[in-house]
């Protein structure tokens, strides 16, 4: 069912496109040998071209390029062979060279694709419209001094990544489901860490309103430098419905940019938008176009990992796993790998359940991380085939994972250790089952009297009794008979 608005004059229906700044995985900057690295001392990984001296000619970083393509092709996007670099003009105190170097008519990356999924299972396709390379500014820090404002010049010429999508989500669920998309298929080609919350990976949402049925785009407000997928939604909620109100009201909106101010939920006005001639761009004319080689573009598409759709597909298929468990399970590279290495040659669907509950649980209740987890591997295989070959049951299997985690043992050296094997001695059960029987007479009368529900008291009793390691399918099968009898 499509998401709609309901307003006081009729449903609206949500126009949403998203400009995500990746910032490229790179040891130097775009234009300068300067270091990258984040949380460095202020202004101390500063070159004299980030700074802006005069004289200081900017020369191409290769590898941000080529971070680019490989970018470019994970999003099955066009990749053009020559693109240029323009410089953007505008003035702020972050900025020093006074413009920024970006890419406006010839971007390196053209359309592309990117399929988003969606919590009823099915997929859609978001274009993408361009990608280009540009430089970071500096950042400006207000909350350092109570009459001054401080720069910090680290971020100035960091490379990044600009995607622009098309205007094709219609929903906040579905802008969310497009930054984790994106951000998993970056984190997959090893081209940006997406981490928002360092500032990696930033998000404008373009956010207009139409009454449903209207097919023209109306008026579109920008919300800046969003910092979460969280936020994005919450951002674009309020714009939608900031815009049926102005709307509704008799009003027109105006094109503007907009900040996020997640404290209170709401948008706020920053500036009227500018539109391309306003920044007067031109060809810098200190980098001649980029060219590069298709074989150079052929060589990098030969290094692409397998990306989350195909590995997806692939889990579907030789896993037999369902669209959303095989989804949960490729959204990271290092999961899908874990999953891989635990569930070969073994039941695979308990495997995944295995990962999915108490390995993720603990994963994420604790110091853990894909290069240090709970459990590894290994061990968390291996206390599956100790389930399928009935040494322990599920139950006792939670016990086992538990002491794993603590002692990083085998499960193997645990189950002898805390002596946890499973009971399927046929006489033992039968005593434990006997010596409950004998001292609750009057629920055996029920039982025998047609109360049945009472069956699982007893199975319960004897697990209790057997502290949890009789074998579970065995004793139903013997209490059963028992009441027969």
């Amino acid at each position: 069912m499509a998401y709609v608005i309901q307003g006081e004059t009729g449903d609206w229906e949500l126009v949403i496109g998203l400009e995500v700044h990746a910032q490229v995985i790179s040891k130097a900057k775009l234009f300068s040998g300067a270091a990258t690295e984040f949380g460095a001392e202020p202004n101390s990984q500063v070159s004299f071209v980030d700074a802006g001296f005069p004289g200081m000619l900017p020369v191409i970083n290769a590898l941000c390029v080529e971070q680019a393509v490989r970018t470019g092709l994970g999003l099955k996007a066009q990749i053009n062979l020559t693109s240029v670099f323009a410089r953007k003009n505008y003035f702020y105190a972050d900025l020093p060279q006074g413009y920024q170097i970006s890419q406006y008519e010839l971007p390196i990356v053209g359309e592309g694709t990117l399929l988003i999924d969606l919590p009823d299972g099915t997929t859609k396709a978001v274009g993408i419209e361009r990608l280009h390379l540009e430089q970071d500014a500096g950042k400006s820090m207000h909350d350092q001094h109570p009459t001054k404002s401080f720069i910090d010049l680290n971020r100035s010429g960091v490379a990044l990544m600009e995607i622009v999508s098309k205007p094709d989500m219609r929903s906040p669920e579905e802008a969310g489901a497009y930054l984790t998309k994106l951000r998993t298929i970056l984190r997959y080609l090893e081209t940006c860490d997406g981490n928002m919350q360092e500032g990696s990976m930033r998000c404008d949402a373009n956010v207009s309103v139409r009454p449903v049925g209207e097919q023209g785009l109306r008026t579109r407000c920008e919300i800046k430098n969003v910092n979460s997928i969280r936020f994005v939604q919450q951002a674009i909620e309020y714009e939608a419905r900031r815009h049926i109100d102005v709307y509704e009201s008799g009003g027109d909106i105006r094109q503007e940019t907009r900040l996020f101010d997640s404290g209170k939920g709401e948008t706020r006005s920053m500036r009227s938008k500018e539109h391309a001639h306003d920044y007067r761009y031109f060809p810098d004319p200190d980098l001649l176009p980029l060219v590069i080689g298709q074989n150079f573009v052929d060589g990098i598409k030969a290094t692409l990992p397998e990306l989350p759709d195909d590995k997806k597909a692939r889990f579907m298929a030789d896993f037999g796993l369902n669209a959303y468990d095989a989804g949960v399970l490729v959204a990271e590279r290092a999961s899908a790998d874990f999953f891989e290495e635990v569930a070969k040659g073994r039941d695979s669907k308990m495997a995944a359940n295995w990962i999915m509950g108490d390995f993720f649980a603990t994963m994420n209740s604790g110091d853990y991380s894909w290069e240090k987890p709970p459990v590894t591997a290994a061990n968390l295989g291996g206390m599956i085939d100790l389930i399928k070959d009935g040494t322990i049951s599920t139950r006792l299997a939670k016990d086992v994972f538990i002491f794993m985690v603590e002692s990083g043992k085998s499960p193997a050296a645990i189950v002898e250790e805390k002596g946890l094997k499973q009971v399927t001695d046929t006489g033992a059960i039968e005593k434990a089952i006997d010596e409950v029987f004998a001292a609750n007479p009057d629920k055996v009368a029920e039982v025998k009297g047609g109360k049945d529900k009472l069956m699982g008291w007893f199975v319960g009793q004897v697990m209790k009794a057997t502290q949890g390691k009789a074998n579970p399918a065995m004793l139903n099968e013997l209490i059963a008979k028992k009441f027969k009898e």
